[in-house]
Order: structure tokens, then sequence, then C-alpha cells
């Protein structure tokens, strides 16, 4: 071939080592920073595959290409469906049956605000194409499940053969059968044909012996081969094995209601041993370590109906809500410290606790009738004190259980576990029984330190029978006696044990909660769903007070108030007043009326109440109470409102003219504060006598005059009140800066803050420094109101408030805060993050709250409305038309982005040069001329601009250093201007940032990019602009802006990666995200650009450091970008390759017009398809990348990148697996296109050859030949030796004299042209090889054929013959493994997993997972070393060989070694394997056609069609399944019958190879195997015959193949092959043609002689140990292979 192109020069690695050496000589760089493949030449137009191409105007490019295509799925490839982005309000789920929301509806502003954000929908960003991106490859195991149904078994004959044992029999007992005809060797020959004639022939092949022309059996096989092919050959080939791939994006949780691990607890019955009085029990948790009650009280009544009668007079009609009796308890941390705490209350009555308490004690059941009359004595007492004293109740009785204790019992014991706990006297020790016979001696006290699993999810629900109460002590109620009795019941030698018990028997069943539980009520009283039926007794979901903060955004609407009066002093009180109550209201106003019905009831009584009372102690003057009064809190709260306490005396004995309650005191709490709610610990003054007038809004503490007070105004009455509020934020910044934000929205000042009055002219200050305070707030309240507090930040920016005239612009402000408010979240929260670092609380935000104010679609006017902003906002923005009478000295220092640069820049690395060149950013300049700043280049480090901050502070902002107001706008305009867009002004805010805020805002890039993505989404929504075209979508300088930003953070990437790659980790992960979104929304080709920048800052330094980390991280920001869901339209596959519209039209792309093909191919040079030409790299740019980087990677030379082989084929692997699957492409045209983008890989695998693992090494299992040339392919030579072949190859020989045969015959085997060292140091894992090897086979089963004949016509010899040496080597990286061998590794690695090794290599190689050690990253706890995090750990470990063969195979061979996988897995397995061999191997044998066909016309066919046969009878020679045979045998067929003089002149050491393989198959246990590979033999004998009037060399070939075959194979079944010399006989008899000729009979003297021998060797095998015998038949033997030779010759 006169015309070698650049392509072939490369093949011989000598000239490329010289041109690249040519190259470091100019240019001074490393080798292989020039390498291109198609540079043979350099030209001056070519650029490195090491730096990007300019890419193509993809917006231009659609605009002057229009679709040749009418509609239909390739139009579809064209452009991005138009329904590809929709913004969708989702309404949220409500948990209750009716939404929470206040009940007097939202008059206060902030309440309003806050309602809303817990009521309004989600607004969600949908691509609706999303899930088709890489990001969601289908190729997780599920999914390859559910894409590998209804796949053929294919059969193999290596699954058929029987087991080597009992075959053995059955042919020792075939044997004797034979031989028992006549023993000796002579009379055999005759019983020989005997059995012969027989025999059963298999069936024939139809139409096998008529003449057809060749073109039409070529169609006919074609045919054949490409029905019921399977579509996708990846869901046949294991997924790759990675945890976590980068690209996945997962959908943050939707915000939701925060509950503990939850417990329900149902109260069955309460017994005591008499029953002579109502008893009311309530529970609620504690924990004993943080000496908190961690829930409120769960009220209930186990009562009979006949004992709550006697409280007839005191209790109007139950509400339902109260008659719960089992309750669901929430426990965030659950721990070995948490206490269920059961305390008892009676009806007050006349004596201590003590005396009231006897009777119980003393009282036994069994005695009942004995007692009669003292029992009736005591109910009738009983009754007399519920009529009078009925509404106040007395302490009496207490218990705990100790929870983890149940839990650990329960769920160590099988079935529903009954404990029975009771303080056995006796036995000195608690005891749990259970069902009352067997006596477990697990101690309550005892418990675990703490490292005992504390979950609450999983036990079996058990019922606790309580048979111990301890009776309450007046002068010991407190919480802190408590904590003690709590810590005390712990120890062995508990105090408890020595009180003498009040015996009863409490029953619960406590067990975990179930998911959906039915008749629920929130802690506010609403019904949870489901709820179906009003009238059923509930369940209680009962609050938690969590032990330690819980860091949940409110969601629901919820106020509530808890009051626990803790203890009362009235010993230096004048008069009488002992038997003490303390009635609490909750009041609106001063006047009794006013009490509000807001106190929720406890149990069997009414909803609602408006006074409440404590439990009294008799005769305690200073008394300690433990109630819990809960109240609902009105939505907005005035300066009435108040809790007021009133203190009363009650006399227990009816006196004449006593009162039952005497007043004795009052006190009072007001509810607001300077405006804020007061809540914490008080210790109250009480005044003896009522009021005055308007004392509710002044404190007690004030001294009124003329009011006498109990204790001199001393503090007597210590109480708690405690909010549960998603109103009140209960931190003083967060309520600064909410009550300076409604303030702004009212407009009404001055405002009262705290106890400042703020103007309007000092509002700025206070509301800027308001934002800064933010910083101090408390992080729990904080993220309790993250989403109201970061969507009044957003409202701020956007609308800068106009105060005193002024705008006010708050941009700057709002982002600083916002970057320090991410990041605390970031540092403190660091659990609740993803693989890249996203905060989960922040990024569920952004996904279903985040939106642009007043897009809301119920907002009823596009104005200001949306989060509560009123029309005093103003806003700015660049208006299209501005009215001329603006007169400002510079028109855009208005604007709220990028100023323009001067001048036209003329690429976009001009532009980023003007951004950040040499003047630095001179932003602040073209805001405000008269200020005069200096301004420092920015992108220098923070410490080093200090110039940079004073400019800024002095300009302020761009806007607020307007000395103008804002009236002039108004007069101007006649209204204010309209609002800015959040992503302008972010990215503006961004891009002009510095120091700790730049820093700030760097540290977490990932929440500004998504925010800027879901604002511009929402503005080309609601501005319906989604339809526009894109590349008048947004300003100029936001674009710029944009450039700046990108360019400044991959500068970030390239200068940080050494110092803090942890950061630059996360920073690249978020700006490759950020692009992909963007190609999503803006002006495609522009995003094109803003790749090119960071792939050129990352290239320089790439080649500077040669260091794999920061290609390593270049990979990551590749897949990422490239796993966009329209990565096939983004890359043009419709477009033909003519030169694009580049800046400067290059010499390449004006020569390259090459061929596209819509109908048939043009004849034109398609080599720019096939290469990696930088027309191929511009008009597919993304595509270009990916393959640029494969090629740059794997360049042998390119020693410093060996480790990323894995990581840059699995990017490929990833891409391909996934179009492969993609319902988009199912249709085989579409496919060809999308194959198109992949053409180049042919070539890039071809050259990397030499270093793909060898996967020939370990197949030479029947005695088949090597690899090309006969010789033994390997990578170390003593293989090759110990086949016994001392004598050296040629090609060897030439090979270590250093120059190649060239004669056309002999092809030098491309697997030994390198040198060993080079083998060593560069080859790839097996992994790796069979990843590229898979993505190969794709493209050539994709590619369209006639693209593919078009290039192989272009190739030379030798790159053909590499071609099909990377084919030979697929057929054996993908040659079937066998059922038997997917057992055997089953039981190997049963066995490994008890070996030391397998947990050595499992902690060596990391197999303990990436997404631990990614945990173990994010928590900063993983020390790397630069190349730790930039290799899959696996690539090139020699020392796995034993294991790497099976390792890649099916999913990873259940990585821990848990168990044995079933038969079925196996069998499932089995026929993957089976599929995927058939399917790679029948894309060889497409590719070989296409080859046949391609060369058949050219003068060099001899050598290369050598090679395609040494390939088929590769592929024949390994594990075949029964389909690939007969497709295989056919095209050897037509092979031979089109170039009969190639097998019989030339390749005569094929003819035997040939003859050896057919025979084999002759005598396969699978008749169709059987039948195509004697039709086969009978044509190959035919066919030598038609040459020469005899077919000796075939007669030869075989009779030889045949002894070596019965001498050396072990199970060779002599029964099949005479079935196959049948079918021999049986076609010579029916060949019409060749009858009147010597043929037929040459054929039946052949297949007789076949048949002796076969009998003789097998005889000769069995008679080892006889030699007589043995020496007879060898003489018979010779003389047979004598016959055959004479014949022959």
């Amino acid at each position: 071939m006169a015309e070698r192109r650049a392509f072939a020069q490369k093949i011989s690695r000598t000239v490329a080592a010289e041109v690249r050496k040519q190259i470091a000589g100019q240019y001074g760089g490393s080798p292989q920073l020039f390498k291109n493949l198609n540079a043979g030449t350099l030209t001056s137009n070519t650029v490195p595959l090491t730096e990007a191409v300019e890419p193509v105007d993809f917006e231009e490019y659609l605009i002057t290409h229009p679709p040749i295509v009418e509609s239909g799925p390739l139009r579809d490839l064209i452009e991005f469906p138009p329904d590809d982005i929709e913004v969708i309000y989702t309404p949220r789920e409500c948990r209750t049956v009716v939404q929470a929301i206040p009940e007097e509806g939202d008059t206060d502003p902030h309440v309003r605000d806050c309602v809303r954000s817990y009521t309004e929908d989600w607004a969600i960003v949908n691509r609706k194409y999303h899930k088709l991106g890489t990001g969601f490859n289908p190729n997780s195991l599920d999914k390859q499940k559910e894409r590998q149904k209804g796949l053929p078994k294919q059969v193999f004959e290596a699954d058929e053969l029987p087991d080597s044992s009992g075959y053995q029999d059955d042919q020792d007992d075939l044997k004797r059968r034979s031989m028992s005809i006549d023993d000796t060797p002579r009379g055999s020959w005759a019983c020989s044909i005997f059995d012969l004639k027989n025999s059963l022939p298999d069936s024939l092949l139809p139409h096998l012996l008529d003449r057809a022309p060749n073109e039409e059996i070529d169609r006919h096989n074609e045919d054949q081969r490409k029905t019921n092919r399977h579509r996708e050959l990846f869901a046949l080939h294991p997924a790759l094995d990675e945890e976590d791939p980068i690209e996945r994006h997962c959908v943050p949780d939707v915000p939701k209601e925060h509950f503990g691990q939850r417990l329900l607890v149902k109260c069955l019955s309460l017994k005591f041993e008499i029953e002579i009085e109502p008893i009311f029990a309530s529970l609620a948790l504690y924990d004993v370590k943080e000496k908190k009650k961690i829930s409120e009280n769960f009220f209930f009544d186990l009562n009979s109906e006949q004992t709550k009668a006697m409280l007839r007079p005191h209790i109007q009609t139950a509400a339902i809500s109260t008659l719960a009796r089992s309750a669901i308890f929430s426990i965030t941390y659950p721990s070995q410290d948490v206490f269920l705490v059961i305390k008892l209350e009676k009806v007050l009555q006349q004596g201590d606790i003590g005396e009231c308490a006897e009777p119980y004690m003393v009282f036994k059941e069994s005695d009942a009738n004995k007692n009669k009359e003292k029992l009736e004595k005591l109910r009738s007492q009983s009754e007399q004190f519920c009529q009078r004293l009925g509404r106040y109740r007395m302490p009496f009785a207490w218990t705990a259980i100790h929870l983890m204790n149940i839990v650990n019992s329960a769920g160590s014991l099988e079935r529903d576990t009954e404990l029975e706990m009771s303080l056995s006297e006796r036995k000195g020790s608690w005891s749990e029984r259970r069902n009352s016979s067997i006596m477990g001696r697990r101690s309550l006290e005892r418990t675990t330190s703490g490292d005992e699993s504390c979950s609450l999810t999983g036990f079996r629900p058990a019922t606790l029978t309580i048979t111990n109460f301890f009776k309450q002590e007046g002068d010991r109620l407190s919480d802190e006696d408590l904590y003690k009795f709590l810590a005390d019941m712990r120890r062995p030698s508990s105090v408890l044990r020595r009180l003498r018990p009040i015996t009863a028997q409490l029953k619960l069943d406590i067990s975990p909660a179930p998911e959906n539980p039915h008749y629920c009520l929130t802690p506010d009283l609403l019904q949870v769903k489901p709820y179906p039926d009003s009238r059923v007794r509930p369940t209680r979901d009962i609050l938690e007070f969590p032990a330690r903060d819980v860091y949940v955004p409110n969601t629901t609407y919820r106020n509530l108030l808890y009051v626990n009066p803790q203890s009362l002093n009235f010993a230096n009180r004048q008069g009488s007043a002992r038997n003490i109550t303390v009635k609490v209201q909750f009041m609106n106003g001063e006047d009794p009326n006013n009490a509000m019905q807001v106190i929720f009831g406890k149990s069997s009584c009414a909803d609602f109440y408006k006074e409440a009372y404590t439990s009294v102690v008799y005769h305690n003057r200073s008394p300690d109470f433990h109630d819990e009064i809960k109240i609902k809190l009105p939505a907005s709260l005035s300066d009435h409102h108040h809790i007021l306490f009133t203190f009363y005396h009650v006399s227990c004995q009816q006196k004449q003219n006593t009162l039952l309650e005497t007043p004795v005191g009052y006190t009072w709490i007001p509810m607001l504060q300077n405006g804020r709610l007061r809540t914490g610990h008080f210790c109250l003054p009480v005044s003896l006598e009522k009021p005055p007038q308007s004392y509710s809004v002044l404190s007690p503490d004030v001294p009124l005059p003329g009011m006498k007070w109990v204790d001199n105004h001393r503090g007597v009455f210590n109480v708690e009140v405690v909010a549960v509020s998603t109103i009140h934020t209960q931190d003083q910044y967060l309520d600064k800066f909410f009550a300076l934000v409604h303030a702004l929205d009212e407009h009404m000042f001055p405002v009262r803050i705290g106890d400042m009055r703020i103007m309007e002219n000092n509002l700025e200050t206070e509301l800027k420094s308001s934002i800064a305070a933010l910083n101090s707030s408390q992080l729990e309240p904080v993220v309790r109101f993250l989403h109201l507090l970061l969507d009044k930040l957003v409202l701020l920016v956007v609308r800068p408030p106009v105060i005193a005239g002024q705008i006010v612009n708050l941009g700057q402000s709002s982002f600083e805060v916002m970057a320090a408010i991410v990041n605390r979240l970031h540092k403190y929260l660091d659990t609740s993050q993803d693989m890249h670092g996203r905060n989960s609380l922040l990024s569920s935000y952004i996904h279903y709250v985040f939106r642009l104010p007043s897009t809301d679609p119920n907002s009823p006017s596009p104005g200001p409305g949306g989060l509560g902003g009123s029309v005093h906002y103003a806003t700015m923005a660049r208006s299209a038309v501005r009215p001329a009478s603006l007169n400002l000295n510079r028109s855009r220092s208005l604007s709220n982005s990028n100023p323009d640069i001067s001048g036209t820049p003329t690429s976009p690395d001009d532009e980023v040069r003007a951004i950040i060149g040499s003047k630095g950013l001179d932003r602040s300049n073209s805001w405000v001329h008269t200020m005069g700043c200096k301004s420092a280049p920015w992108g220098s480090s923070p410490g080093s601009a200090p110039e940079t901050m004073q400019a800024m502070e002095r300009c302020g902002n761009r806007m607020s250093s307007h000395t103008e107001s804002a009236s002039f706008l108004q007069t101007l305009t006649g209204r204010l201007p309209t609002k800015k867009l959040f992503h302008e002004e972010l990215a503006l805010q961004w891009v002009v940032s510095s120091g700790s805020v730049r820093e700030g805002a760097l540290q977490q890039a990932w929440f500004f990019f998504e925010l800027m993505v879901k604002s511009i989404i929402h503005h080309l929504y609601f501005a319906e602009r989604l339809e526009s075209p894109r590349k008048n979508r947004f300003p100029e300088r936001f674009m710029d802006d944009i450039t700046a930003l990108v360019s400044t953070i991959a500068g970030d990437i390239v200068s940080r990666f050494q110092k803090d790659l942890e950061l630059v980790e996360r920073l690249n992960t978020s700006l490759a995200f950020f692009l992909n979104d963007l190609l999503s929304v803006m002006d495609r080709g522009f995003v094109f650009t803003l790749i090119k920048a960071y792939w050129k800052q990352v290239s320089t330094k790439v080649y500077a450091l040669q260091n794999p980390t920061l290609e390593s991280l270049r990979l990551d920001f590749l897949r990422i970008v490239c796993s966009h869901e329209h990565y096939v339209t983004l890359n043009l596959p419709c477009s033909l390759l003519t030169p694009p519209a580049s800046p400067s039209p290059s010499v390449s792309s004006a020569t390259s017009q090459s061929s596209g093909f819509s109908t048939h191919v043009q004849d034109q040079k398609i080599a720019n398809m096939f290469e990696l030409s930088v027309p191929f790299r511009e008009q597919h740019f993304m595509a270009g990348l990916v393959l640029s980087e494969l090629s740059v990677i794997l360049d042998p030379d390119n020693e410093g990148m060996f480790g990323l082989h894995k990581k840059v084929v699995s990017v490929v692997h990833n891409l391909l697996s996934s179009h492969d699957s993609d319902p988009r492409y199912a249709d085989s045209e579409v496919k060809a296109r999308v194959a198109m983008l992949y053409l180049p890989l042919i070539g890039i695998v071809m050259e990397t050859l030499p270093q793909l693992h060898d996967f020939t090494e370990s197949l030479n299992q029947w005695g088949r030949s090597g690899g090309v040339q006969g010789t033994t392919v390997c990578s170390n030579g003593d293989d090759a030796e110990a086949e016994g072949n001392n004598m050296i190859n040629q090609t060897v020989a030439m090979a270590i004299a250093g120059t190649t045969t060239t004669s056309p015959m002999s092809r030098p085997s491309s697997f030994l042209l390198n040198s060993q060292a080079n083998r060593q140091h560069g080859s790839f894992s097996a992994e790796s090889s069979r990843s590229l090897l898979i993505c190969l086979l794709w493209v050539l089963k994709n590619a369209d054929e006639l693209v593919l004949q078009k290039w192989f016509t272009d190739l030379s010899v030798s790159q053909l013959n590499r071609l099909l040496d990377l084919l030979y080597l697929c057929v054996s990286c993908f040659e079937y493994k066998g059922k038997k061998a997917f057992e055997r590794m089953n039981s190997l690695t049963f066995k490994k997993s008890k070996d030391m090794k397998a947990k050595l290599e499992e902690a060596i190689l990391g197999s303990i997972g990436a997404r631990q050690e990614m945990v173990r990253r994010s928590r900063g706890q993983l020390e790397r070393s630069p190349s730790g995090s930039a290799f899959g750990s696996q690539e090139n470990l020699r020392w796995r060989k034993d294991m790497t063969h099976w390792r890649q195979n099916s999913e990873r061979l259940d990585k821990s070694h848990r168990s044995h996988r079933t038969r079925a897995e196996l069998e499932h397995e089995a026929l993957i394997d089976g599929n995927l061999a058939t399917e790679a191997n029948l894309i060889i044998l497409d590719t070989l056609e296409i080859i046949v066909q391609t060369v058949s016309v050219t003068e060099s066919k001899e050598s290369i069609l050598g090679g395609v046969l040494k390939v088929l009878l590769h592929s024949m020679a390994c594990n075949q399944s029964a389909l690939y045979l007969q497709h295989c045998f056919a095209t050897q067929r037509a092979l031979v019958s089109k170039f009969p003089e190639l097998l019989f002149e030339e390749e005569t050491e094929q003819c035997a190879d040939l003859c050896l393989r057919l025979l084999r198959s002759c005598s396969s246990s699978i008749s169709t195997i059987r039948a195509h590979a004697s039709a086969s033999l009978y044509l190959l004998m035919r066919q030598n015959f038609e040459i020469g009037n005899n077919f000796a060399r075939v007669k030869m070939q075989v009779t030889m193949s045949l002894s070596s075959l019965v001498g050396t194979s072990q199970n060779f079944n002599e029964e099949f092959l005479r079935r196959s010399l049948k079918t021999i006989l049986t076609y010579a008899e029916e060949d019409l043609e060749l009858r009147e000729t010597t043929f037929p009979d040459q054929v039946q003297d052949l297949v007789f002689n076949l048949h002796m021998i076969l009998s003789d060797t097998v005889k000769m095998k069995e008679h080892q140990e006889d030699p007589e015998m043995l020496i007879d038949l060898m003489y018979r033997y010779c003389t047979k292979l004598m016959n055959v030779q004479e014949n022959q010759f």
C-alpha cells in the first residue's frame, strides 16, 4: 500500500519513539504531552491530545444545520426534548387529617410567614430525563437482573460432560462390550465396519450440497447470525465493582417532622388488693444521666365505671381524646439510663400520704370477707371525700421500669414475652418471672455500660406485670429526689428494697411502634392518618423533650407551653396556709373572665379547661410539686397575655362556715418581654392580695406601691416554663432579625426591639448588624428555622428595601451570613452528609423549599408576594430600555452583575484574561468612579488582599454606594424598579468576595452552585423563557461572572490540591455538577468553553507536575459532566464531520471533509471518524475529551498515570453501558449514531494491545496451539519451552534482532513485539483489560458496518493484523468458564473465607468498601497520601493472579465470602456467562466477516485471511455454545469455499488445525455441533478433491488429528464420533454431483480407516498392561497410517 497512513506509521514503535524524542526536544515537555494519534507528521494545526480543542459553537451549529430527518428516534438525538425541564409544585404530605394551623387566623406577619413556610407546596425542579444519565446507571445488580430476564439458555458441551468417574465406568463397559464380539484383533475389522454401518447418522444440513453464489451464502449466513441476538451487550457483563460512582447524585429526603425510635406502651389493667376509690395514673420517660424528663406526661385512667361514678359531680362528659390507654413515646437518644416512671394519684383526703396508703399495705384481697366491715367503712369515707374534694388530687405512689432491661430481655426471650416484676423481700432482689413458672435471675438494677446496643426498633413485644409500688413521701416529691431514687434503684443494695411496698398489679404491653398506627392523636390532639373512625379509643403520640439538641428544621405548626410548678415556701407567711394547691390560668386580660380555655385536660375529662390545680401535700407549708400543666399557646401574643397563679388553702375537714378553698397568695408571669416569649426558670415573689389594675404588663418583681408581699417581696415560688414552638425561635439574635425584617414589611416606625426603639434613620445599620449577628445565634434554633431564615435572606438580596428613601443593598451581608451558616451546619452536623459532602438539611432546602420570591403559582400578582414581601421592597435590575435622562456617569453602575469589559473579547480565554488579567478585578472602579478605589488582583490568597477589602468597604456595595436616593427612580418610572435576579446577584457577590467570605463560599461551593441553578431554572420557567433560544437567555455580564467564577475555582483546584485535598475534591465535584446543570439551561457552546477553560488550567499543571492525583480529579470532573442525560445529543452524533465554524479555519478542518453517511457511504476519507483528529474532537467535544483522556492515560510511556488505568477505563465502560440500556437509543440506527462517537476507541485499544492482560495464557485446555503463528502467547518466555518447543520461532528471532519480517506470509505477533520489560511495567489488570475489551466489542457490535468496512479498507496490513490479534485476545477473554468452574469457585471462595490470606487481602486492597472510606474521609479521619485518593486499588497486583481470573466474573463472588451461593444463583451466573460468551464471539464473527469482505478485493489478502482463520480456529478451540459453533462453522465453510487455495496451499498448518477442531467437534455430545462439524469436514474433503481430484492433504491431516485426539483427550467418546463418520458417509452417498467420480469411494475408504484407527486406539489404551496385544494393535495401527500416507502421495 503506497499510501501508508499516519496511523499505520504509529504501529512501528521505533518510529513513534523517535517522533516523541524530537518533539520532546522541541518543547522540552514530557513525552506524552504531544502524543497524538493522527499526528504522524506534526503540522501546525494539530492540537495535542493533552489539550482541549476549541469546541464547536453548539447553538450556532444547530441553527446552521437544520435536521434532515423529520421525526422519529433519530430526530430526537439532535436536540433536547421540549419538556426537558419542568418546575413542579407538589403538595407536601400532611401527616394529620387536617393541617396544623392556628385557629385564630394569622394576624401577625411572623406567624403568617411561619405558617406559610410549613404549609406551602414543595417547589421541585424536575429534569424529566435525568434518570437516564449515567448518574442513575441501570447497571446496578437489581436492574441488571431485570434486564437479564428471558435470556435463552446456551448449550455448552463443557456443561454436558458427565463427571469423569462415572464416565470412565461407562467407557469401560462399552469397551468390554465391543471386545466381546471377537477378542482377537484380527477379527475386529469386519465387526468395526459392521458397527459403523449400523450407526445412526446425525441430521443432514439442508441445501449444503447446492451450488450457490458466495454473496448469497454470505447474506444467508448473516441473516442467520443476526436473528435473535441479544440487544444489550452490557446487560450480560457484570456491573463494574464500584461502591458509589462519583456521579451518583441522590435526591435528598423530603423535610419532615423528627421522630426518634418509637415505642408503643399499652396500659392494660391496674388492680389493688382493695378497691375503694378511683386512682389516676401517668407515665413519662426520664433520663437519669442527663437528669432530664424526656417526654411529656401521658395520663391514663384504668378505673372501673363504678369507681369513676364516685366523681360524677366534678367531671363533665369525658372527651374521647382523654380516654386513651396506649401511647407512643419517641426516644431520639436511647441509652441505658432511660426509665419509664409511673406515678399514681388519688383524690385529696384528710391525713398524710402514709396514713392514706396504710390500708393498701395491710389488707389482702384474700381476706376480703374477713375485713368486710372495715372495707365498707373505708369506701364510704372515700365517697365523702370524692363528693367534697373531687377536684383536688394528692400524690400516692410511684414505680419505675428500667427500659433497656425490658428491651434486652424481651429481645432474648422467644415468643411474646411476659415479664413479672416484683420486689421479693426474701430474696432481696428484683426478679422478672416469665410466665410465672421459670424464675429468671435477671436483676433489674444491672445494666450494661452503654456499649450494649440501645436500639428500640427490633425487640419482641413484652407484657410486663408490675407488682410493687413505693408510696410517695410528702417531703421528697421533686424531680431531684426522683433522680436519686432512680439512680439508687440500679444499685444492688437499694434503699428502696428496705421500704414496705404497696402491692398491686399493673399490666403493660411494650413493643416497637408500628409504622402507621391507626387512631393516633398528635400532642396537639390532631388526628393522624389513617383515622378511620372518630369513636374509637385513640392512641396518644407523646411529645419528646430530647435529652440533647436535635437538628431538624420545623415543618409543622406547633405552639405549646408546659408550666411546671416546682416548690413554694410559705414558712414565713403569717396565718393558716397548710394544704396548699396552686390554680394555674392562662389569661389574655385582667378580668377573671379573660381566662382562656387552653389548658389540656388529663384523663377521663374534657379536652380543654380554663384552669388547672396542682396536687396537695397534706399539712405542708412548703410543698414540692410534680405537676405538668400543658397549654396551647395562641399564635399571636399581646402584652396582656400572662400566666396567673392563685394559691389556695384547701380545708379537708368539713366544718361549719369554713370555705372549701381560701386564696392565700397571687403571682403571675407576663408572656412577652420586649416582644419575646418568656420561658425558663422563675423564682417569683407572691403577693398576699389581688394584684391591682394593669398588673399584667409588669413583672411581679416590680414593687408595686401599696401591695403586701409574702416574706418581704422575696422570691418564694419556683416554677419552670418550657415552650415547644415552631413560631417562637427563643433565640435573641433570630428574634431581632425577624422582627426587623417584619418592621420593613409593615413599614411601621419606630420599631421596638428588646428595650431599644429603632427609628427609620438607623434601621439600615441595625439591619446590617442583625444580619451579621446571626452568626452568634445558637445552632439548634438556626436549624429549626432554617427554611424561613434562608428565605428571608434571599428576599433581602432580591428586593433591597427602601429605607428613608434610600435603596439599601443587602446582597453582600446576606451572602456573607449565608456562607457562614452553611459552613456551621457542615462543621457541626457532619453525620448528615452525602458522599459529596453535601449537608442533607441544606440540599433538601434547595430541592424542595427554595424558590424565587413571588414565583408561587398561588400568589395573586407577580408583584412582591411570595415570601411575605410588601411593596416597600425596592428592587433593582438592568432594564432593557433605560430612561435617557438617567444621566449617570456610567450607564451600568446600577447593574447587579459584572460591568462590561471594554472592547469585545475575542475568545473565552481572552475574556477570562480580561476579567482576571493584569489590571485585577477592577470592579470597584466600574461601580462608582468617584470613590477612586484601588483594587488588588483578585484570586490572590485571602491574606494578601487587604486593599481589596478596604476598597469593598469604602464602596460599600455596587448599589448602596449611590448617593442618589430611590425617589428619583420613582419619579422617572412612576413606580419602584423591578426586582433583581437572585442568581445574578449571587454570582456577582461570589465573584467580588474575598478573604474569609470567599473561603467560606468555596468550602460549600455546592450550596451556592445549586441555589444558582435552581434560581436560573425558576427564573426561566416563570419568565416563560425555557423555550427561548439559549443564546439570549442571559445578559452578558452574568455570563462574564460565571466565566470568572469557573476560572478562579479551577485555579483554586489546581493550586490547592496538594495542600487541601479534601476541600479540592469537594470543589471539583461541585464545579462539575454545576456545569452539568448549566448544560440543561445555558448556551451549551458557552458551557463547553467553561469546560475547556478548566481543562486548560488542569493540563498546564498536570504536565508540569506529572501528578496523578490531579489527573484523577480531572477524571472525576469529566465523569460527572458526561453523566448528563443528554450526553449523546451534546456530542452532535448526527453531525457530518465538515469543517466546523472554528475561529481560525485550520488546514486540518478544511481538508478533512470526511464521510457522513446518510444512506450510502460517500467515497471519502473516513479516517477522521476513527481518529482523535481535531475535527472529531471539535464536533464531538465531550466524547473527544473522554477518548483523549483514555488515549493519554493508557499510553505506555505515560508511566506516572499507571494507577489510573482502571479509573479511566471505567469512565468509558460506564458511559457505554448506560447508552446500551437507554430506551431512547434502542433503535439500531440510533445506536449506530451513538457508536459513531466512540469509533476512535478501536484504534486506542489497538494501540494498547501489548499492554493488555494476556487472557490466552491460562486457556490451553484441549491441546490447542497457543497464539498467533503457533507460538505460545505469553508474557514470560518459560511457557514456550514448557510446551517442549525448543526451536526459536522466526518471528521471535527477528524481533530480537530488532527488525520485523515483511513478507505477507508471516504475521508478526504483536504480543511478541514488546520487550519483556515493557510488558512487565505496562500490563493492565485483568479487570481493566476485560472492561476495555467489552467496550471495544460494543462499538464493533453497534457501529455502522459500511463505515467499519470503509475504515478497514484504509488500514494497512500490519494494522489489520493487529486488529485480528485483538479479536484473538477477545475470544480468550470472554470464554465461557463452565458451570463446574463456577461451582469450584464457589467452594474455593468458601474455603478462602476462613483463610487468613483473604483477610489480609481485604485489608490491603480495601475491599472494606469505598463507602466506609467516604464516611471516614468526611469526618476527616483519613490521612491520605496523594496516591491514595487517585487510584483504584486493585490495579496491577501481580500476586492476585490466582484471583484475577474469576474476580471480575459475575457479582464479585459474594464479596464478603459470607456464604455459599445457592444453586439457583450459580445457574443464573452460568446462564449469563454463557450468553456473554456467545454474544461476544458472534460480534467477533461479524467483525471477521466484515474484514473478509473488505480484503477479498485487495492484493494483500492472504496474510490477513490467514489471521482471520487463526481467530476462527482459536474460537473453535475455546468453550463455545452450540449456537455460536453453528454460525462459526457456516463462516468457516464460506471462507474455504471463497478461498480454497488459502488452506490447501498457503496456511497448511492451519489446515491441520482445522481438521483437529472439526474432528473434535464431530465427537461432541451435542447433536447440532456434530451435524455442523460433519458438514464442514465433508465440504473440506470435497473442496480439496475439486482442486486436484484427490483430497490427500485433508486425508492425512484428518488421520493425524484423529490419532492425536484419541490418544490425548481424556473424555473422548467414540460413539459420538462414529455417528459423525456415518453422517459423512451419508453425505458422500447423497452427493449427486460427484457420484460418477472416485470421490465417494475415497471418502468411504477414509472413513473406514478412521473408524478402524478409532477402534484400535481405544483398544490400545485398554490393553496398556498386555504387551503382546499392544504390539499387535500398534502394528495394525501403523499399517493403517501408512495406507493413508501412500494414498496421499
